[in-house]
């Protein structure tokens, strides 16, 4: 009887113990990643909504790409970028912390929502390609169109480009996003983004000379295939 007594517990806890192993491996609910927040505070600018949010009762900053909000409402995000210490010279002051979202929705965002990708870079979408822009190749440069075309050539090369501004991100990451176009393509690019501590002005007709690299991951989704770091003004 001792015996048998003995040999149901060992069961018992063996049985335990696989029950308790298969709980430990089940995946994680990648759901608990969306947020829910709910707007105390907006501020507009020319290119963002800056919004003081509410979750779980704790209040934070989130900008994103403009669009109408109101007090009260409430929006869903599953992915942003914190910066630590930004300036916004929009608006004259710096924020402490404050999140870039890519996308914010009225509607639950489902965990299969894409992330940001190279056409949608710092969480908007770059400009349609321009069939009326059409601009000589700077000297001793390439055209947009040959750098897509042959980006593994000019891989950590300094390389000049020379575009029409199409785009600007002003100071985010302590660096300008320029975009520029100049008529020519590979494909669907067509659009060459650009990061420089000097600003230049949509319309503007430039010349940028900057170091080439591919597959920058910034994280939080923002991934480029091809940009241009360190870009200079030549002219």
């Amino acid at each position: 009887m001792r015996l048998f007594i003995v040999l149901l517990m060992s069961s018992l806890l063996m049985g335990s113990c696989v029950q308790k192993k298969k709980e430990s491996v089940q995946p994680l609910d990648t759901s608990s990643l969306m947020h829910q927040v709910e707007v105390k505070e907006v501020i507009q600018t020319d290119s963002y909504t800056y919004l003081k949010v509410s979750e779980n009762r704790e209040d934070f900053w989130i900008a994103v790409s403009r669009q109408e909000a109101k007090v009260g409402e409430k929006y869903y995000y599953a992915s942003a970028l914190e910066m630590k210490d930004f300036e916004s010279k929009a608006l004259g002051r710096v924020f402490d912390s404050i999140f870039f979202v890519q996308k914010l929705s009225k509607d639950p965002i489902q965990k299969s929502a894409p992330v940001a990708s190279k056409k949608e870079p710092l969480g908007k979408a770059i400009e349609s390609f321009d069939s009326n822009i059409e601009v000589e190749p700077a000297e001793g440069g390439v055209t947009i169109g040959e750098l897509y075309a042959s980006k593994g050539n000019y891989e950590g090369k300094r390389v000049r480009v020379k575009g029409k501004v199409v785009k600007v991100n002003k100071n985010i990451m302590s660096r300008n996003w320029i975009h520029i176009q100049d008529g020519t393509k590979h494909g669907e690019d067509y659009d060459l983004t650009i990061t420089s501590d000097q600003m230049a002005e949509v319309g503007q007709e430039h010349t940028f000379e900057g170091v080439v690299t591919l597959n920058k991951d910034f994280g939080a989704g923002y991934f480029y295939e091809l940009i241009m770091e360190e870009g200079q003004l030549v002219n």
